[in-house]
């Protein structure tokens, strides 16, 4: 991973915020070059922190709504009501000061309409397409795991599939829906957002190209960069790191 780029935070808020800014700053640039973004959104704290900071940024900006269309890298396998769906929490969110018609949001299906997570998961690939996301957001676990792929598990098995179903995932809930790293690394810019010193280590050896760990393989097509705060960055050699 040689071409990717660390900018540190000093503290998770900082990175929220930062974050949030460049990100407005990028999709306003697609917008003007090509006209309609394609942003893919991922789940968890960090994420939500960042939503929440984009979402009072929009407001008075050149961002154009009615060209923003929204994916989703990774959901849970459950209703469409849950609560726990990444694309439950980060809608509520952003809808606040983001308002998007029905086709431009595109989140992943719900246990309801389908036989199991495998059927769900060839119905969002036949909806995604040959789309390519202009900015790919992904957190990354303890373990190194980015969207629902895990270390030694199937869903790191090599595909030419888009999205798959996962079972038995190694953290709850069991059932998910996946991007692969197929689909993520078609992706223009890929942005992994990490905090906290649990995943210090992981993100030293993700960067070192440990292709052990799922965030060791992931790239875009023109960038990659990791977002860390102070303490996710602690193992990095300091000259790696962009303040």
């Amino acid at each position: 991973m040689m071409s990717a780029r660390v900018l540190r935070f000093h503290s998770p808020e900082e990175l929220a915020e930062g974050a949030a800014r460049q990100l407005l700053a990028r999709l306003v640039e697609v917008q003007r070059s090509r006209g309609e973004a394609n942003l893919c959104l991922t789940g968890g704290r960090v994420a939500n922190s960042i939503y929440q900071s984009f979402a009072g940024q929009v407001e008075g900006s050149e961002l154009d709504p009615s060209q923003l269309h929204l994916w989703w890298g990774d959901d849970h396998y459950v209703g469409l009501t849950d609560p726990d769906r990444n694309a439950i929490q980060s809608l509520s969110i952003l809808a606040r000061t983001l308002h998007l018609s029905r086709a431009q949001t595109h989140p992943m299906p719900g246990s309801d309409a389908h036989a199991d997570a495998d059927e769900a998961a060839f119905s969002y690939a036949r909806e995604l397409g040959d789309t390519l996301f202009d900015v790919c957001l992904l957190g990354m676990g303890e373990d190194g795991h980015v969207a629902s792929i895990f270390p030694e598990h199937p869903s790191m098995d090599p595909t030419t599939a888009t999205v798959i179903g996962v079972s038995d995932a190694p953290k709850p809930p069991s059932d998910r829906i996946s991007l692969t790293l197929n689909a993520i690394n078609r992706s223009r810019s890929v942005w992994l957002l990490v905090t906290g010193e649990a995943k210090a280590e992981s993100v030293a050896r993700a960067l070192g190209g440990d292709w052990f760990l799922p965030a060791a393989r992931v790239k875009g097509t023109v960038e990659t960069l990791w977002f860390l705060d102070a303490a996710a960055a602690s193992l990095l050699p300091r000259f790696n790191c962009l303040l």
